[in-house]
């Protein structure tokens, strides 16, 4: 798993008063009411929901991108917009959903500017379970040299058949398949129905199945 990505706290305040705050015994509610109350997030308020929610972000963009060097970079930005946009957050109760899709859609910012042509998901292989889910993991301890070269064919073709999905259902594969998240939580973070996030979902599963059959049934 990754490991924790450092914040420079001096790259995302800004000649922020310094106001003595007790923030340790406030509730992540109260913190984000702190940040919200003056004219710039309090400085302490914020440092300490730093604290709390770097993990969370480092994961998100982990999941994303596990083979860019520069993580620790887009986990800046992600603190930077969240200290100039908070004020816009109606709803503190779900700063979580909120800051996961300033994580997400700087991904998919950068993505493009990088203009890859290859998906820079790293996923187990995926099989269908009865439930319509996908199992992401590979059976096996100790795989024969004919079965790690199959595997290794396998996670090109999942990595181009990933890379060809459309870019939603993308972020929809990789926020309930990779992150486990709840299919209303997926939708917060989108911002589309409930049953637009279930229908991008099957769709891109069934898109996947239909390009890895060959593997799947092996």
């Amino acid at each position: 798993m990754s490991q924790s990505i450092p914040v420079s706290w001096s790259s995302v305040e800004a000649n922020i008063p310094q106001t003595p705050v007790q923030v340790d015994s406030l509730s992540n509610y109260d913190l984000i009411l702190l940040c919200q109350a003056g004219l710039r997030p309090e400085r302490n308020a914020f440092a300490e929901l730093l604290r709390r929610y770097q993990s969370h972000v480092d994961k998100v963009l982990y999941h994303l991108a596990p083979d860019w060097q520069d993580r620790a970079d887009l986990a800046q930005e992600v603190w930077i917009r969240v200290y100039r946009n908070i004020k816009r957050l109606n709803d503190p109760v779900k700063f979580r959903g909120w800051l996961s899709r300033i994580a997400t859609n700087l991904f998919y910012d950068e993505l493009r500017k990088r203009k890859r042509n290859s998906s820079p998901l790293s996923l187990d292989a995926p099989r269908a379970v009865e439930d319509g889910d996908m199992d992401w993991e590979i059976a096996g301890d100790h795989p024969s040299p004919d079965e790690e070269l199959t595997t290794r064919e396998f996670y090109e073709q999942l990595q181009e058949a990933i890379a060809d999905l459309p870019e939603v259902f993308r972020t929809t594969i990789v926020l309930r398949e990779i992150e486990g998240m709840a299919y209303e939580d997926i939708a917060e973070i989108t911002g589309v129905s409930l049953g637009t996030v279930k229908s991008r979902i099957a769709r891109a599963r069934s898109r996947l199945q239909s390009q890895l059959q060959q593997y799947l049934e092996g």
